[in-house]
């Protein structure tokens, strides 16, 4: 099991500690209800160091992005972000990741920690022009800092004008006294907020220069179960559970990153499929009735047939009621579908409705 460089911390704060993704990360310290609570309303810290970092440089850096990737990476400038897949051969998705432009030569992928030996084979199976590629995910360590105060409680430790910082943007400079720290205005929580890159030897110092800073904006550290229900109200996908190597980019509803201005892999099936439509979408839903959704739960219809299965689904702390997501039948995505999830062998009632589930 791996630790990330803040890992002593969180066991000094006390969080519950548990195994994810071949890390040893916090889950909780106060409860997640509260955790939740901090980051929609002031704001929270996140360790996501488990999370890879690549570096592609060279002339062919942007080519071989575009022929793995099925967004349209040209499309970005120095200091601009894009959300994107790595579609498989198969019709599915070998992950999600972040694009980052550096410069028109030099980029940074993110992607999800259980993938990054997965992800790295990839990328480097279809680099047949040498692309220079580093893989920094050992040496580097990440903060999202998330919620509606974090610009606020986080300006003191930098001259980066962080409130002006437009979303999907990132910086680098001077941050809590070190040098050439990534700065991006991303992440995985609908709060608002940042996400901040440097290298592992200066975390516990760049940790504790944040508490200080954020001491009088309600700052607390937060822990991966609370990161979950906050993305699940905002309807954003996790590798693993909404989508996987099984499950097409038209089907999860993530058409909108997946650009046919270009040729990138398997990109002619998807087409077909974009054209055609297809048997299952990835839809929300609430329940009606009294019942927490779980992975893999089968949603059926009113006779009881299976018509889908659950993805993910949790008790929203922001809304106070049972929320979920999952891929059914092509006759039930409509908006106010009635629909069943089996729980414990009973129907129990929800209804299928537009992402997001929490609206600001």
């Amino acid at each position: 099991m791996k630790n990330t460089a803040l890992t002593e911390k969180h066991i000094a704060l006390g969080a519950k500690m548990v195994p994810f993704a071949g890390y040893n990360m916090p889950v909780q310290y106060e409860g997640i209800n509260v955790e939740h609570a901090t980051v929609r309303q002031a704001v929270g810290v996140f360790d996501v160091s488990h999370m890879g970092e690549f570096i592609l440089k060279g002339e062919n850096a942007l080519n071989l992005i575009q022929r793995v990737s099925s967004n349209d990476a040209s499309k970005l400038y120095d200091g601009k972000i894009q959300y994107a897949c790595l579609p498989n051969e198969e019709g599915g998705i070998v992950d999600d990741l972040l694009v980052y432009r550096i410069d028109e030569k030099t980029f940074m992928l993110v992607v999800n920690a259980s993938n990054i030996e997965k992800d790295w084979n990839w990328i480097q199976k279809y680099n047949t022009d040498n692309v220079e590629m580093h893989n920094i995910s050992d040496k580097t360590s990440l903060l999202a800092i998330q919620g509606p105060k974090a610009a606020e409680a986080l300006q003191s430790l930098t001259d980066m004008d962080l409130a002006s910082m437009e979303y999907y943007t990132f910086k680098k400079g001077v941050f809590a006294g070190v040098e050439n720290v990534l700065v991006s205005a991303t992440g995985y929580t609908g709060a608002g907020g940042f996400e901040i890159y440097f290298e592992n030897q200066y975390a516990e110092k760049i940790w504790d220069a944040v508490f200080q800073a954020g001491a009088g904006y309600s700052i607390k550290p937060i822990g991966l179960g609370a990161r979950d229900t906050l993305r699940l109200e905002m309807g954003f996908c996790l590798y693993g559970n909404d989508i996987d190597d099984n499950t097409s980019p038209i089907e999860a509803g993530l058409g909108w990153i997946t650009k046919f201005t270009k040729k990138f892999v398997n990109s002619e099936s998807l087409l077909a499929q974009k054209e055609r439509g297809v048997p299952q979408k990835l839809v929300g839903f609430e329940m009606i009735e009294r019942g927490i959704p779980r992975h893999d739960y089968p949603i059926v219809d009113e006779a009881g047939t299976v018509i889908g299965r659950v993805t993910s689904g949790t008790q929203s702390p922001s809304l106070q009621k049972a929320i979920g997501m999952g891929y059914i039948s092509n006759t039930y995505t409509k908006e106010g579908s009635e629909i069943y999830i089996e729980i414990r062998n009973q129907k129990i009632k929800a209804k299928v409705v537009k992402f997001p589930f929490y609206k600001k």
